[in-house]
């Protein structure tokens, strides 16, 4: 049956979406084209009643709990989901329904933040328990930690009521996450495709100085159970945890009619592109629990409260220009910039376009007539060219095969749709190649922290790596300004900076920022070539003769040592003192040479830096995985998964005074 076939895919499919979009915080597609398969979904089960399983996702709450998230723990009060409205007609409906139940029930209208759902649990006005909404009915996640750091959430109570249990939404304001992204992109990590994910990942870490840094809010949206106190109505709920200084939805309206419930939908969406946070929609929700009450709830959702979800309001504009930008990671975004439109109450020029896969999607160029919409979101999105509108001569945008910024070549990022600039010392990608260069794998340069880097750059103390060695000459003006602190700041990190000039030479090259070259890489290089100078003049067949250097490595190598600005700056670093050779530790040999280590678990002496330092010392090579290219695995205490796999695939597995002897005796 057609019928029947259709149900079963659309259920997969919703399945996927719900697990990308609760358990992965990652959607691959919006929340309108997920409610448009919802819909299409319940109304072929409501045509074929015979059809409709338990397990439908029309039957259950989306999401599940996860254990890597946090402590299992059970719901003392469901939280459950909302039913979704989409239509002026279907808010009517229910509040016609709910007057033809209830006596004079009265409704609260109010913002639908979109976030990540989280319960507090108050015992004797102290903050208990917090937790996630897991998978609706019986677990939810124990994210207590993480809950004691945001801000909005209140550790106790002015009324230190027995128990007090209330559920809100936590989310991210706009600007604390753009203000991550910029931080995730500076480091090289992958961005948040939305303030919603970000929000939920940061919630579930499980380092909560993450959490902090991050910056999460919270709105409460219902008191769930109270002991010691009674509230007649939501807004008596809401009174009360606003004494106790506790954060509820603004802006709400109490309404009597269906009029008046419609005419507060309108205002918030007029509103909701003024707003400092996401929204995703507007509740309408009974004021009265004794009515609540009554009406109860279905395995699902509440019969007492509806969602309104907003249609995307879409507009045609014609695209002016395609400007590029260049990333701190050196990835090339174009942005569409077209004639100003007013969407959602705000006034938009400008629209990301992504990539070039997205462009050639879309069939985007200068002077087309496109079709730009929001969402429920604050951010613009072109939808659609209308081709049919193209001017005669226009064509599919193509961005440069040289950087916009600094003119050197650029290229496809392997596996990714993203093009880069490859010059690691294009101006817009300094700051991050800085941040490398001092970081603790390259030149290791205590206390040159983000904030600093930043500040010299901005000022232009700093260029280009080889800078950082004379900061010194500019020490007085360093002080007066204040860049890294006064005289004792400054002369700390100075100190260290000429610190750094003694260090290994394998650590240069792992700062210089060389795709493929990263730690491991560095030290085999130079090993092999002993000197800056002998690498520089080598060319991709001698450098292929490093073990796991091929050509795709030698050819980043050889590239990078061709430039001659790069060539200007090894001369620099090396006039200001730079160490640019191997340093030959004592004790160091070749009786581990050829032999690949996995480091797990906890050994009785070494701890696991100064066990892969030991196997290096000796010649050996330390992998952070177990795979048939293990030689040896080299175990203690609480090994793991990692010792299971070793016995499965027959890899020798050490004890630490076994790896001594092994070392000592050339027995590899």
């Amino acid at each position: 049956m057609e019928a029947e076939a259709r149900i079963r895919q659309l259920r997969e499919q919703l399945e996927y979406h719900s697990n990308r979009y609760y358990n992965m915080d990652d959607p691959e597609i919006t929340d309108y084209e997920y409610d448009q398969l919802m819909l299409e979904l319940k109304a072929l089960e409501k045509e074929h009643p015979e059809l409709v399983t338990a397990d439908s996702p029309t039957q259950h709450v989306g999401g599940s709990a996860k254990r890597e998230a946090g402590v299992l723990v059970r719901h003392r009060v469901p939280m459950l989901s909302l039913q979704d409205v989409f239509s002026k007609e279907e808010v009517m409906s229910f509040v016609e329904e709910m007057r033809e139940q209830l006596d004079h029930p009265e409704f609260v209208v109010e913002y639908k933040i979109d976030g990540l759902s989280m319960s507090l649990r108050y015992e004797n006005g102290k903050l208990a328990l917090a937790e996630t909404r897991g998978d609706g009915i019986n677990f939810g996640e124990d994210v207590t930690a993480n809950a004691r750091v945001i801000p909005d959430v209140k550790r106790t109570l002015k009324d230190k009521l027995p128990y007090l249990e209330i559920r809100g939404e936590v989310y991210m304001k706009i600007a604390d996450f753009e203000r991550v992204n910029e931080q995730q992109e500076l480091l090289g990590k992958k961005v948040f495709a939305n303030p919603r994910n970000c929000a939920a990942g940061t919630l579930r870490q499980l380092d909560s100085a993450v959490t902090k840094e991050r910056g999460l809010s919270m709105f409460i949206f219902n008191v769930q159970d109270v002991q010691g106190m009674e509230f007649a109505t939501h807004t008596e709920g809401y009174a009360f945890l606003k004494k106790q200084g506790i954060p509820v939805i603004e802006d709400y309206t109490v309404c009597h009619t269906a009029e008046e419930v419609w005419a507060a939908i309108e205002k918030i969406g007029e509103n909701r592109g003024n707003l400092a946070y996401d929204i995703d929609g507007a509740v309408v929700k009974l004021n009265r629990l004794s009515d609540r009450e009554l009406l109860g709830s279905t395995s699902k959702v509440p019969r007492w409260a509806v969602a309104y979800k907003y249609p995307p309001e879409e507009k045609e504009t014609k695209v002016l220009d395609i400007e590029l930008s260049v990333g701190r990671t050196g990835r090339i975004t174009p942005t569409a910039v077209f004639e100003p439109i007013r969407l959602c109450g705000t006034t938009v020029s400008r629209a990301t376009l992504h990539n070039q896969d997205y462009i050639n999607d879309l069939g985007v160029g200068i002077g087309d007539t496109v079709v730009v919409y929001k969402s429920g979101e604050i951010i613009p999105k072109v939808k659609e060219v209308l081709h049919d509108k193209r001017p005669e001569g226009t064509v599919t945008f193509q961005i440069p095969s040289v950087c916009p910024v600094c003119g050197a070549k650029t290229e496809r990022e392997k596996d990714t749709a993203d093009i880069k600039c490859t010059s690691p010392n294009c101006p817009a990608q300094l700051e991050r190649h800085i941040i490398n260069f001092v970081g603790r794998d390259a030149m290791d340069i205590k206390g040159f922290g983000t904030v600093y880097i930043e500040e010299l750059v901005r000022q232009e103390y700093i260029h280009d790596i080889a800078d950082i060695y004379y900061l010194k000459d500019h020490r007085e003006e360093l002080i007066e300004q204040g860049i890294i602190g006064k005289e004792k700041n400054t002369d700390k990190l100075l100190d260290a900076i000429e610190k750094s000039k003694e260090n290994d030479a394998y650590k240069l090259l792992c700062g210089l920022g060389i795709p493929n070259v990263g730690k491991a890489a560095a030290k085999g290089i130079m090993k092999h070539f002993k000197t800056m100078d002998a690498l520089m003049h080598a060319d991709e067949e001698q450098l292929q003769e490093v073990d796991d250097i091929g050509a795709v490595s030698a050819g980043c190598i050889r590239r990078y040592f061709a430039e001659e600005q790069n060539e200007d700056i090894l001369h620099r670093l090396s006039n200001a003192g730079v160490n640019m050779e191997l340093l030959e530790e004592e004790g160091t040999d070749d009786t581990l040479a050829g032999a690949t280590f996995v480091v797990t678990g906890t050994l009785p002496t070494l701890g696991r830096k100064e066990a892969t330092e030991f196997i290096e010392k000796h010649g050996g090579k330390v992998t952070g995985s177990v795979s048939k290219k293990t030689n040896y695995l080299v175990a203690g205490e609480n090994a793991g998964s990692k010792l299971a796999k070793a016995n499965d695939l027959g890899i020798r597995v050490l004890t630490e005074e076994e790896l001594f002897a092994m070392a000592a005796s050339k027995d590899v």
